[in-house]
């Protein structure tokens, strides 16, 4: 019942700020696989972009959005089952999705989860 309710305010709620928006974007990433293809997908997002920046093969970049949202949007729609995020907010969740990934390979994401309400299995996700 309370996943039905957290939809409904979701699709109500309109965020004028990223930090309102932040707890939203954490709570919509739940699931661990749906965090971890998140990470998939930003990780080769940026090595993409290093790489185009080494070779200088600006064709690349058309891999950009293609790499970071095929990942994203398996997640969502087959392991989180919700919308994402970038339909409604399109800026804030790409800057919410590095803010994720940094604080991930920086070990400080167990804490905004918290914050944000995220139910964990285990502390270690």
């Amino acid at each position: 019942m309370r996943r039905g309710r957290d939809m409904l305010r979701a699709m109500t709620q309109r965020y004028t700020s990223f930090a309102d928006f932040w707890p939203f974007y954490l709570r919509e990433h739940s699931k661990a696989p749906t965090r971890a293809l998140h990470y998939v997908g930003t990780s080769l997002v940026v090595a993409i972009a290093v790489g185009v920046v080494l070779t200088g093969r600006w064709g690349w970049l058309i891999a950009l959005p293609l790499a970071g949202y095929a990942f994203a949007w398996v997640a969502h729609f087959a392991v989180e089952k919700n919308r994402p995020a970038t339909f409604t907010y399109p800026l804030w969740s790409l800057a919410a999705d590095f803010r994720m990934w940094r604080l991930w390979l920086t070990g400080r994401l167990g804490p905004e989860l918290d914050r944000a309400g995220v139910v964990r299995k285990n502390r270690s996700e």
